[in-house]
């Protein structure tokens, strides 16, 4: 027995506390542990151990009454860890599972920690599921049906027009934007700087709004615009006017348009009747996404709109106008892909 004040080591504890010492493929904690005990056997002091072993004496004075308490299965961590789990195909299934239902508590989706709380497993295990799986519980996207009984029969002559144009005809999208406010800063614009974003006063101006109507010929990707106070019906049909207005006399157009009212009266009824070369597509009802003119005016929106500083309607009706001739020098059409064709576009 090698003894030292308060420590005593049998040959074969001894024997088993070198090996742990020095073993290069065990835990790093248990070897500091063993050497700590070798060492008080020895009858090193604290301060030796505590330079030696690169630990507080608060450290030795700990593994030393556990050791008196238990021996060699006193050194061994009380705290095992979490307990491992493997994402199983039983599991996995009742993760999915779950996931599609409601929460009780009220909520409308799960995280992976309400999950993994209400299954009792790590909350790593629910994400790796979910990955697999490409769930997004957090994610919403939101659609709009159609509930016109002719939806493919409309979607598909649009579509055609797009594709494939009539021989010596102009195809044109045509919509308004309505309501656009002219909106002014009480406080000065902060410009952008590096590490911070272009910063604009809270507070705002009004000044009013007025309507803009924008016609996108399909084959060049030129926008015909005009700007008006309101969207009338009478508006529309001036509008109609000027597209026929850029188009040589008697030539064949094709305007497509949304069902929107404003688009059906008797005004436009009389309009087409005086221009029998102009025809009308009406794109099924809540699917105004299948006029190209949508996609321009969201960059009409992003571009000059949504951070636009306007000092009155003039100077908002001004911008637009020189942000559309300036968008026609390089104007170049839409190009449509659609990844599976044999899935309904509905």
């Amino acid at each position: 027995m090698a003894s030292s004040p308060g420590v005593q080591l049998s040959a074969e504890e001894r024997r088993a506390l070198e090996v742990q010492a020095r073993s290069h493929s065990g835990r790093a904690d248990a070897a500091r542990r063993a050497r700590i005990i070798l060492m008080l056997a020895e009858g090193a002091s604290y301060t030796q151990i505590e330079q030696r072993v690169d630990c507080t004496a608060m450290t030795v004075a700990k593994w030393k009454t556990r050791f008196l308490e238990a021996r060699l299965a006193g050194l061994r961590g009380r705290h095992r860890g979490s307990k491992p789990r493997v994402l199983t195909p039983q599991l996995e299934a009742r993760i999915l599972n779950w996931t599609r239902r409601a929460p009780p508590h009220g909520a409308t989706h799960w995280s992976t920690r309400t999950l993994a709380r209400k299954l009792g497993i790590q909350h790593t295990v629910v994400a790796r599921a979910w990955r697999r799986a490409g769930l997004q519980p957090h994610r919403l996207e939101r659609y709009m049906r159609s509930t016109d009984p002719d939806f493919e029969t409309k979607a598909a002559a649009i579509i055609g027009l797009y594709l494939d144009p009539p021989q010596h005809a102009a195809v044109f999208c045509v919509d308004e934007k309505t309501a656009i406010q002219a909106l002014d800063r009480r406080d000065p614009v902060l410009p952008l700087s590096p590490g911070r974003a272009e910063r604009h006063g809270f507070e705002y101006l009004r000044h009013g709004t007025l309507s803009l109507y924008a016609a996108l010929e399909t084959q060049s990707g030129e926008v015909l615009g005009k700007t008006t106070p309101r969207h009338t019906s009478e508006a529309f049909v001036g509008f109609l006017g000027d597209v026929v207005a850029s188009q040589p006399v008697r030539k064949e157009i094709h305007i497509i348009v949304d069902n929107l009212s404003a688009h059906k009266t008797d005004k436009v009824q009389a309009f087409l009747a005086a221009h029998p070369a102009v025809t009308l597509h009406y794109t099924p009802t809540y699917s105004s996404w299948l006029n190209q003119v949508e996609l321009w005016f969201s960059k009409v929106e992003r571009d000059v709109i949504a951070r636009g500083i306007f000092t009155s309607v003039t100077d908002l009706a001004r911008k637009l106008r020189r942000y559309i001739a300036h968008y026609n020098k390089t104007a170049t059409p839409f190009r449509w892909a659609y990844a599976d064709p044999l899935r309904r576009i509905a």
